[in-house]
């Protein structure tokens, strides 16, 4: 599938990295095997690189034959792990008791290394590219401490690339679609106050539990009746914490919390609104008193129409167009790359890595304990980021 074939040589050495990275895993700004591998490699391929962007994180700069062309743009990879165990049955097996690269952001930075490497190398376009090597994508918000950070201040571009893999899709696919592909993530919690007392005297008593429950079914009533119906949202309450254990107490106060999703920035905006709203009338229809915290996550990781195009025009010429999906169905997972494409304008695309066979770790959902990064992906990935230089950043010879 890998046509150049430079790139479908150095596959073992970057899976060699890949694998290196998954037995190290560290997790939300502490992804410093991570950065002094990338470092390293970096100052072996002699690449100029800025560290300590977002505590770990690192932009290296690669430029062209030419420049004079004035543009720039960046590729991203995320770097961390999550706080889980690696059953995935592999030699290379998490090193780090309760960390895993359960999501394959080992496999994200290897392939940017790699595509560093061969840039480097040839250097077959007009411009600069910035590769951006992100901590803390999983729940730490990197992407947008490193915005604050200055990223694209002091390394400005006309647009930015990202790319996942997903097991969802066969080996030699991707998917992408232009607008909303991944959806906002943002988090509530919330007290119910009421008076406890003794259950065989409920009269005597402000039952909290029986408000908080109105609350959560009132709560499924904004996406159902104020939400349109060809739009989409999630507004899930996944904690439900009250009482002491005994069975004969009415407790004081029930704590909850919860997502909620969408992909459209209005409509996080009507859910946040509501979710207060909604909660506050009922809690006070039953006497009890709520109080409400609203934070604020992810953006909705939305792609800009005109880089959408262009990324399946490069995928098409890699793998073919029977195996790009270019209006592929949005995922409710949230990215904390749509922050960066809150900035500038850009294209985040789904690379398949499914196996046949369902029982492979290569087939297993993300943040699932028994995944893993399919290596036989690294050099379509590579190349995809290649292709991708070059066509944006063309060398006029």
């Amino acid at each position: 599938m890998t046509k150049i074939n430079s790139i479908a040589d150095m596959k073992d050495e970057i899976a060699g990295y890949r694998r290196e990275l998954h037995q190290n895993p560290q997790t939300c700004y502490e992804e410093t095997f991570a950065s002094e591998l990338v470092a390293k490699k970096l100052t072996e391929w002699g690449i100029p690189f800025k560290k300590g962007i977002a505590v770990t994180g690192i932009v290296a700069t690669i430029e062209g034959q030419k420049t004079d062309s004035g543009k720039a743009i960046a590729l991203r990879a995320d770097m961390d792990a999550l706080d889980m165990h690696d059953e995935s049955g592999q030699p290379w097996m998490s090193k780090n008791k309760g960390k895993m690269h359960g999501c394959g952001h080992d496999g994200h930075t290897a392939m940017l290394l790699g595509a560093a490497k061969y840039l480097s190398e040839t250097r077959n376009f007009n411009g600069k590219i910035h590769l951006i090597f992100q901590p803390a994508e999983e729940g730490g918000g990197g992407a947008i401490r490193m915005i604050e950070e200055g990223l694209f201040k002091d390394f400005p571009v006309q647009a930015v690339f990202g790319m996942h893999n997903w097991p969802m899709m066969p080996k030699g696919t991707i998917g992408l679609r232009s607008g909303p592909i991944m959806a906002s993530s943002d988090s509530f919690e919330i007290t119910i106050k009421g008076k406890g007392g003794h259950a065989a005297l409920p009269h005597n008593t402000i039952d909290p539990i029986v408000a908080a429950s109105h609350v959560v079914t009132a709560l499924q009533s904004i996406v159902s009746r104020q939400i349109d119906p060809v739009d989409q949202a999630v507004v899930s309450v996944t904690n439900f914490n009250a009482g002491s254990g005994a069975f004969n107490v009415i407790p004081d106060q029930v704590k909850m919390s919860g997502t909620y999703r969408s992909f459209r920035v209005e409509t996080r905006a009507l859910l946040k609104r509501r979710i207060e709203e909604i909660t506050k009338t009922v809690a006070a229809a039953f006497g009890t008193e709520a109080t409400v915290t609203m934070g604020d996550g992810y953006d909705p990781t939305i792609n800009s129409a005109t880089e959408s195009e262009f990324c399946a025009n490069i995928a098409r010429a890699l793998v073919g167009d029977q195996n790009v999906n270019a209006n592929v169905e949005p995922c409710m997972g949230a990215e904390d790359f749509g922050a960066m494409l809150q900035e500038v304008p850009g294209c985040y695309i789904w690379m398949g890595q499914g196996e046949s066979d369902k029982n492979s770790p290569h087939s297993k959902g993300l943040h699932t304990t028994g995944y893993d990064f399919n290596d036989e992906i690294i050099p379509m990935g590579i190349e995809y980021w290649a292709r991708l230089v070059e066509a944006a950043l063309p060398l006029q010879r």
